[in-house]
């Protein structure tokens, strides 16, 4: 099973790069299942019914989400109707959407697991502990990916050690820079610590460079805008094996344009 997992969408940048990028690639690596993380994908902040479909369109199958999740009004009918859609897993009880999704991929159920770190972010309730408490419930399941979206890489590595042999992949998300540690944990976990963004390159983390830099240097309130210019695109392919779920494989893809 190969599974093509992108990093955090900016903007509509993003979102057309993303199109771009995966009708050209799309059939030469033929990947089972396509995920990305989509709480940029809306104006640089949160997802919207239009950016989630133009993702779908663009081959997207699955969403994630992370700390913007209720910065656009109308996700609330995403979260409640869209099954495409993940937001963390451990916001309170209660809280629109789901935290977790299962699809069905080469016949297999794949659950696919948002969590969101607490370091620097708000205080939810303890992902390692959701995760515990996702993974018991379905016991069944081989085919498991996470996606922690996390401030800290202390705070995802740790992620990856605690999951590791338990679940098939832990990608990190939400700091937008790639990093170069994607490897396959000695129980079979894929993990990469940030898969990067899917937006403008030459911005600071797809922000406007001079809003970010004014920002810094006076300590005022500033808009952050979309930036614009040549985008990069982020991502991992993985490969988990059809029948125990684990990683066999996991590779950086990052693209210039």
């Amino acid at each position: 099973m190969k599974i093509l997992y992108l990093g955090d969408i900016v903007g509509q940048p993003g979102r057309a790069f993303t199109r771009d990028v995966l009708r050209r690639i799309i059939p030469e690596l033929q990947p089972d299942l396509i995920v990305a993380n989509g709480e940029n994908a809306a104006h640089g902040r949160g997802l919207t019914k239009k950016a989630a479909e133009e993702l779908y369109d663009a081959g997207v199958e699955m969403i994630t989400l992370g700390n913007h999740t209720f910065d656009q009004k109308d996700v609330l009918s995403i979260l409640d109707e869209d099954e495409r859609v993940v937001r963390p897993l451990n916001y309170p009880p209660g809280t629109p959407g789901q935290g977790f999704r299962i699809c069905q991929v080469k016949g297999r159920s794949v659950l696919i697991v948002n969590l969101m770190g607490r370091a620097f972010l708000s205080q939810l309730d303890c992902p390692f502990r959701a995760a515990d408490g996702i993974l018991a419930q379905f016991p069944e399941i081989k085919h498991i990916l996470v996606d922690m979206h996390a401030e800290v890489t202390s705070e995802k590595v740790a992620m990856g050690w605690y999951l590791e042999g338990r679940v098939s992949a832990v990608v990190g998300t939400h700091t937008h820079v790639p990093t170069n540690d994607a490897r396959v944990l000695p129980q079979g976990t894929a993990y990469i610590t940030d898969l990067g963004m899917v937006g403008p390159r030459d911005g600071v983390l797809g922000v406007q460079r001079e809003q970010v830099i004014y920002r810094l240097l006076t300590s005022r309130p500033s808009r952050f805008e979309v930036a614009e210019g040549p985008c990069q695109f982020c991502a991992v392919e993985m490969v988990l094996d059809d029948d125990t779920g684990r990683a066999q494989s996991i590779r950086s893809i990052i693209e210039e344009g």
